[in-house]
């Protein structure tokens, strides 16, 4: 594996909420799929069904309808000097990274009024002391000096989690962020153990893919799905409609052999 801690995130403003969930569910029902949306369930039955989600889903993105956010880390980027609880809650302090940077929330808010965020995780895969904990962090940006400045404010009752069954958002992006770690880690060249072609599903998946990027490359000519993507002002964090973001430890050893 080249690529590992991928996150992800959808950002939907509350004035368009009611038409983006709405459009989410009638580009489902054209689809004909009465099934939660996954990557893992991409096959060559399903990939027309898929593409045309992903068509769909990217004239959103397009039209700045809905903002999406990817974060990885390289595994040659190895991390040096952490300590033991770096290591137990390396889970929460990536995804706390990723909150408070990936969306360039301080940029977001010209005016001077308050804007509250709300969150909708799907659901924590830890212990309720530690979910519990990580929200207590989250609620807490909003004492962080960029975030008092930019009037960004989290209510404890907006820090949720879901079910990514009843949360479209969720789904489209487990796509996409599948597609990502897919192509990232070479998972498109892998063959069946004692066979010389590729799966049926692997090369569905790889089409799939291929689709994800040429919308992306439509938003930006060039786009390159293993750098983070490029700014000519900071406030471009919020104002992208789409971003990656390879997050590197500040101390860190390189171990080349786990580049590609």
């Amino acid at each position: 594996m080249y690529y590992s801690n991928f996150y992800g995130g959808v950002l939907v403003k509350s004035s368009d909420k009611e038409f983006v969930l709405a459009k989410l569910k009638s580009i489902v029902e054209e689809a004909s799929i009465f099934e939660e949306i996954k990557w893992q369930k991409v096959n060559q039955f399903q990939l027309e069904k898929y593409i045309y989600l992903i068509d769909e889903f990217f004239e959103l993105v397009k039209k700045d309808f809905i903002k999406v956010r990817i974060m990885f880390t390289q595994n040659a980027n190895k991390a040096i000097h952490l300590e033991k609880h770096h290591y137990e809650n390396e889970y929460f302090l990536l995804y706390y990274q990723f909150i408070k940077h990936a969306f360039g929330l301080q940029f977001s808010n010209d005016s001077h009024e308050n804007i509250h965020i709300r969150t909708y995780f799907d659901y924590l895969p830890d212990t309720l002391s530690k979910r519990q904990q990580f929200k207590e962090y989250i609620k807490g940006l909003e004492s962080t000096i960029d975030f008092k400045r930019a009037n960004i404010k989290f209510r404890k009752s907006d820090i949720t989690e879901v079910d990514s069954k009843e949360h479209l958002p969720i789904q489209f992006l487990d796509v996409i962020l599948g597609a990502m770690a897919f192509r990232l880690n070479d998972m498109h060249k892998v063959k069946p153990a004692g066979k010389k072609r590729r799966g049926k599903r692997t090369i569905a998946k790889e089409k799939l893919y291929k689709k994800i990027n040429s919308k992306l490359k439509e938003i930006r000519k060039g786009f390159n799905i293993g750098v983070s993507t490029g700014t000519s002002d900071k406030s471009d964090r919020w104002h992208q409609v789409y971003r990656h973001w390879l997050f590197t430890p500040s101390s860190k050893e390189i171990d080349k052999s786990l580049f590609k």
